[in-house]
C-alpha cells in the first residue's frame, strides 16, 4: 500500500495543472470575473460557464483547448459553511476543455497521468465512477487505464449525466475520487461516504443533444468540460482533515484567531465553525468587490451584504468587537495576490467597501443583539413570529439572522407567525396611508399594494409638481432622509421616463424648499417609477411635495438614439431583408445598441447604404407621430412591436410615416431633423443568427468625430504630415517595413546556411545513414528550416533535426529526412510531431520536412535527446 501524497501548495497545485495541459496544447486562460456574461447566471457558479456560448453553439471559440483555474461563487448550501469538511461560498475550480478536438480517451488518460504522476497520488487510492449506460467510458477505465472492472462505479442519472438544460448539449461523466481508507477494501464501496471518499476530478463528455420530447441524438461536435476543485486537491496533498486546514484558507484562520486572541487548535468547535465562515467568507468577499460588485440589498449586492454581515457576526461570536474585517482582508489579498492582480490593484476599495458594510452592520448588531438576547432567555423551542417581526421592523435586524442565531440556540422561527404581522403592518398601513417595512425581495410588489400607480407625465412636460408616496434607503421604506443618503424616492406623477424598452430612465433633479435631489436613474417596477439618486441638500420626507425636473439634454439625447432606432430597423428591414427583426436593443445618451436577427453577415456596402438611407430620412424633415389605439388596431395598421415588450389592450404608436411604424412608450424626437446625424460604429455577429449594430445620433456623433479628429491629428504629429497624407504616410512606412523584413531574412537566412554548414563535423554515423540532431541558437523557423534542408542534403542520405528557442519560452524544431529514410518508414512529420509534443506543443509536414513548435523551452534538451535516441534505433 503507498504511503501519503507529496505535499504540494495551492499556488503549486494550480501551477502543475495548468502546466500540464498547455504541455498538451491547451491555450492557458485567466480566470473570468465572478460577473458572468450570462444574463441568466447571478453569479460564475462553475469553470465552465465562460465557455457556456461555445458549448451551446451560440459562438466559435478560437481555440480548440483551454485551460483555467476560474474563481466561483455558490451560497446553495451557506448553512454548510464551516460545519463540514468541504463546503465553501469561494472556491477555484481548475478545469480543461475541449470545443471538439479531444474526446473521451485524451480526457481520461490525462486525468489519470495528471494525478497519479503530476500529483503523485497512489492508483490504488483512486475510485474512478461512470455513467451507469457509458460503455465506452468503462472500457477506457478499464482497459487502457487497467483498473479492475469491480473498482469502477456506475452511477445513475441524477450524478453522471450532465445538462446545459431541459433541452440541448448534454452528456456523461466520469468522476475520479480519492479513497483515505484503501484498506478497508473493494468491497462494498459507497462513494458517498464522505469519511472515506472525496471527489476531486469531474470529467464531462458532451457527446448528446437532447430535444424537447428527451430524445439524445449525437452531437457533431463532441466536447470536454471538466473541473478539479483545488481546495480538495490542497486537503489530500497536503494531509489535513479539511479543506479550511490548507494553506489556502487557514492563514486567513490564523489571522482571525490573533485578533479574537484564540488558539485555533485549542477553539471549542463553535468557535472554529465561526473561525472557518469567516476564512471562507472573506476570500469570496474581496473578489467580489475586486470584481465590481459593491453591496446592496439586490443581486449580486445582496449576496456581498450577507456575506459580509456573517463575517461580522460570526467574529461578534468570537468576541471581536472592533471593526477588524479589512485587516482579515489583507491576509487574503496577499495570500492570492500571485494568480489574482486585481486583488492587490483594488486593495483601497476592497477595505473602504468591508469598513463602511462592517461600521453600519455593527450598528444593527448593537441595536438588537440586546433584544434578541432577552427573547432568547425567555424561549424554550420557538421564537414567536412577533418577536421575530419586532426584531426586524424595530431594529432592522434580518429575518434570516433571527434563524441562524436561533438555529445555534436549538431554536426555530415562527415564519407564519412573521408573515401574519408583516401583512397586519401592510393593513394598517393602508389605513392610516402610511409607509411600510419590507423584506428584501418583493419588497416593490408590497408597496404597490398601498401605493397608487406613479403617472407618468413627460412625454410632453419636462418638470412638474408632485407628491413623495414613499421614501427608501437601502430597501427599506422610512420616513425621512438627510443629505449625504442615497434614496429610492415613489412620486405619485413624473416627468422622469423609466428605464424600459431598451430606453434608460432620465436624469434630473428634485427640488423643494431647502431641498436638492439628484436622481441618477429611474427604474419601473409593477406600477411604480422608483427615482434613485443622493440627496444633496436638505431632507425629504413623506408627503412632501417637490419640483420634478429632468435634465433635458439628455433627454434630447436619449430621444434622439430612440427615433434613430426605429429608422435603424426600418432601413435594416428596406435594404437587408424585409424578415429582419429585433432582438434585443439598448438607448442611451451616448449611443444606441440595435440586436436583430439575420442569418448572414452584412457588407460594408451594405452597412454604408444603410447609413446613408438614415440619414436621408433625417435630412427630410419628417414629422413624428404619437398616437394611442387600440392593440388590435395598430397591429392592423402594420406597426411593429418592440423586443420584450408586454402591451395592453390599448398601445402608443411611434410612426414616422411612409418610414417606420413601431409600438414604443419610449420618449423621441419631434421631427427626424432633430437627431442631426448618424453614424454606424461597429456591426458584428453575437450568437448564431443575431447580429449588433452600435451607432450614435445626435451630439453623440459629433463627440465621436472629434475623438476621431483628435486621433488623426496625433498621427499627423508623430507622421509630420498632413491628414489627408496620413494614409499614404501609413502605406509608405508598411512598405518600408516590409522591405526591411525581407532584406532582415535573406540575411537570416545566409547566416543560417554558415552556421549550418559548421554542424557538419556534429554528424553521427549509423549504419548507412548519417544523423544530426543538435540545438541552434535564437534562429528562427524559416532559417532553422533553411539550415535543415541545407545539413541533410550536404550529408546526402541523413536524417536532420534541429531545434532552436528563437524568444523566451517558445520552441522551434526542424525534421529534414532523405529518401532513404523514409523508406526505412520514417516520416519527417509524424516524427517531429511526436517530438514536439514532449515541448508542449506539435506540428507536422510533408515525408522529407516537417516543423514543429513548442510552449516549454526547458524540455527542448531532453526532446532533442529523445530524438536522437529514437532514429539510432530506427535507421540501425
Amino acid at each position: 500500500m503507498s504511503n501519503s501524497p507529496q505535499y504540494l501548495s495551492g499556488n503549486q497545485i494550480r501551477q502543475t495543472f495548468l502546466d500540464f495541459y498547455a504541455k498538451r496544447g491547451h491555450e492557458v486562460l485567466p480566470s473570468a470575473s465572478l460577473v458572468p456574461e450570462d444574463p441568466t447566471v447571478l453569479l460564475t457558479i462553475a469553470g465552465m460557464l465562460p465557455f457556456k456560448p461555445i458549448f451551446l453553439g451560440q459562438k466559435t471559440a478560437p481555440y480548440n483547448r483551454a485551460t483555467t483555474s476560474q474563481k466561483c461563487i455558490r451560497t446553495n448550501d451557506i448553512e454548510n459553511v464551516g460545519r463540514t469538511k468541504r463546503h465553501h461560498t469561494f472556491f477555484e475550480m481548475l478545469g480543461n476543455f475541449s470545443f471538439g478536438d479531444y474526446f473521451k480517451e485524451e480526457a481520461i488518460k490525462w486525468a489519470w497521468e495528471l494525478s497519479t504522476k503530476g500529483f503523485g497520488l497512489a492508483p490504488e487510492r483512486l475510485i474512478p465512477s461512470v455513467y451507469k449506460e457509458d460503455e465506452e467510458a468503462f472500457a477506457i477505465w478499464r482497459d487502457q487505464i487497467g483498473i479492475a472492472p469491480q473498482r469502477i462505479q456506475r452511477m445513475g442519472e441524477e450524478d453522471n449525466f450532465w445538462a446545459a438544460g431541459p433541452t440541448g448539449p448534454c452528456g456523461p461523466c466520469s468522476e475520479i475520487y480519492y479513497d483515505f481508507h484503501p484498506e478497508l477494501g473493494d468491497e462494498n464501496i459507497d462513494l458517498e461516504d464522505d469519511s472515506r471518499f472525496i471527489e476531486f476530478y469531474n470529467l464531462v463528455f458532451m457527446q448528446f443533444n437532447r430535444d424537447s420530447e428527451g430524445n439524445l441524438t449525437p452531437l457533431q461536435n463532441q466536447n470536454i468540460d471538466t473541473g478539479l476543485g483545488l481546495e480538495r486537491m490542497a486537503q489530500i496533498l497536503q494531509q489535513v482533515p479539511n479543506n479550511y486546514e490548507t494553506d489556502l484558507i487557514f492563514p486567513i484562520i490564523k489571522t482571525v484567531a490573533t485578533i479574537a486572541d484564540l488558539d485555533y487548535s485549542q477553539a471549542d468547535e463553535k468557535q472554529q465553525v465561526s473561525l472557518k465562515v469567516i476564512g471562507d467568507h472573506v476570500r469570496a468577499v474581496v473578489h467580489l468587490i475586486a470584481d465590481g460588485v459593491t453591496a446592496s440589498n439586490l443581486g449580486r449586492g445582496y449576496v456581498l451584504r450577507r456575506l459580509i454581515r456573517r463575517v461580522v457576526r460570526h467574529g461578534r461570536l468570537l468576541g471581536i468587537n472592533r471593526e477588524f474585517t479589512p485587516e482579515v482582508a489583507e491576509t487574503a489579498i496577499a495570500l492570492m495576490e500571485g494568480h489574482y492582480s486585481n486583488l492587490r490593484e483594488g486593495e483601497v476599495l476592497i477595505k473602504q467597501e468591508l469598513k463602511r458594510e462592517e461600521s453600519r452592520f455593527l450598528e444593527t448588531l448593537e441595536r438588537g443583539e440586546k433584544l434578541l438576547g432577552e427573547i432568547l432567555e425567555k424561549e424554550s423551542k420557538q421564537i414567536s413570529g412577533e418577536d421575530a417581526f419586532v426584531l426586524y421592523d424595530t431594529y432592522g435586524f434580518p429575518l434570516e439572522l433571527t434563524q441562524e442565531v436561533a438555529e445555534e440556540k436549538g431554536l426555530t422561527v415562527d415564519l407564519d407567525g412573521f408573515e401574519e404581522e408583516m401583512e397586519k403592518q401592510r393593513q394598517r398601513s393602508q389605513a392610516a396611508q402610511e409607509t411600510i417595512d419590507l423584506t428584501i425581495q418583493g419588497s416593490i410588489d408590497q408597496l404597490a399594494q398601498t401605493v397608487h400607480p406613479t403617472e407618468f407625465v413627460g412625454y410632453g412636460n419636462p418638470h412638474s409638481t408632485a407628491q413623495v408616496e414613499a421614501v427608501l434607503v437601502e430597501g427599506k421604506t422610512v420616513q425621512e432622509a438627510e443629505a449625504g443618503e442615497q434614496v429610492q424616492l415613489i412620486l405619485n406623477q413624473t416627468p422622469f421616463y423609466a428605464e424600459s424598452g431598451g430606453q434608460i430612465g432620465d436624469r434630473g433633479y428634485l427640488q423643494g424648499e431647502n431641498l436638492l435631489i439628484r436622481i441618477e436613474d429611474v427604474q419601473k417596477e409593477s406600477s411604480l417609477f422608483i427615482h434613485i439618486g443622493r440627496i444633496e441638500r436638505g431632507m425629504v420626507r413623506v408627503g412632501d411635495t417637490v419640483t420634478a425636473t429632468i435634465d433635458r439634454a439628455c433627454r434630447r439625447r436619449a430621444a434622439a438614439h430612440h427615433t434613430a432606432t426605429h429608422l435603424l430597423q426600418a432601413a435594416l428591414k428596406q435594404i437587408i431583408d424585409p424578415s429582419v427583426s429585433q432582438a434585443g436593443s439598448l438607448v442611451a445618451f451616448d449611443r444606441l445598441r440595435f440586436d436583430f436577427n439575420c442569418p448572414r453577415q452584412i457588407t460594408r456596402e451594405e452597412l454604408q447604404q444603410v447609413e446613408d438611407t438614415i440619414n436621408t430620412w433625417i435630412a427630410e424633415a419628417h414629422e413624428t407621430q404619437s398616437d394611442v389605439m387600440a392593440f388590435d388596431e395598430a397591429k392592423q395598421k402594420g406597426a411593429i412591436a418592440m423586443f420584450g415588450e408586454k402591451y395592453d389592450d390599448v398601445v402608443r404608436v411611434i410612426d414616422v410615416p411612409g418610414v417606420s411604424m413601431e409600438l414604443c412608450g419610449g420618449t423621441h424626437v419631434n421631427n427626424t431633423a432633430e437627431i442631426g446625424l448618424f453614424k454606424i460604429i461597429s456591426e458584428t455577429g453575437i450568437s448564431s443568427g443575431v447580429r449588433r449594430i452600435e451607432a450614435v445620433a445626435g451630439p453623440a456623433v459629433l463627440e465621436y468625430l472629434n475623438l476621431r479628429e483628435k486621433i488623426v491629428r496625433d498621427l499627423s504629429n508623430q507622421l509630420k504630415a498632413q491628414p489627408e497624407e496620413v494614409p499614404q504616410r501609413i502605406q509608405t512606412l508598411q512598405s518600408d517595413l516590409r522591405n526591411t523584413q525581407k532584406q532582415l531574412e535573406a540575411v537570416k537566412q545566409e547566416l543560417a546556411l554558415a552556421k549550418s554548414d559548421q554542424l557538419l563535423t556534429d554528424a553521427e554515423t549509423v549504419g548507412e545513414f548519417q544523423i544530426l540532431v543538435t540545438q541552434v541558437e535564437e534562429m528562427d523557423a524559416k532559417a532553422l528550416q533553411t539550415a535543415a534542408e541545407r545539413l541533410q542534403q550536404k550529408l546526402g542520405e541523413a536524417a536532420v533535426v534541429l531545434g532552436s528557442v528563437p524568444e523566451a519560452g517558445k520552441v522551434s524544431l526542424v525534421a529534414a529526412f532523405s529518401p532513404k529514410v523514409n523508406e526505412k518508414g520514417l516520416q519527417a512529420g509524424k516524427f517531429i510531431g511526436g517530438i514536439a509534443k514532449l515541448c508542449g506543443g506539435g506540428g507536422g509536414g510533408r515525408p522529407n520536412l516537417a516543423q514543429a513548435g513548442g510552449k516549454d523551452a526547458s524540455q527542448l534538451p531532453e526532446a532533442l535527446s529523445t530524438a536522437q535516441v529514437q532514429l539510432r534505433e530506427q535507421l540501425l
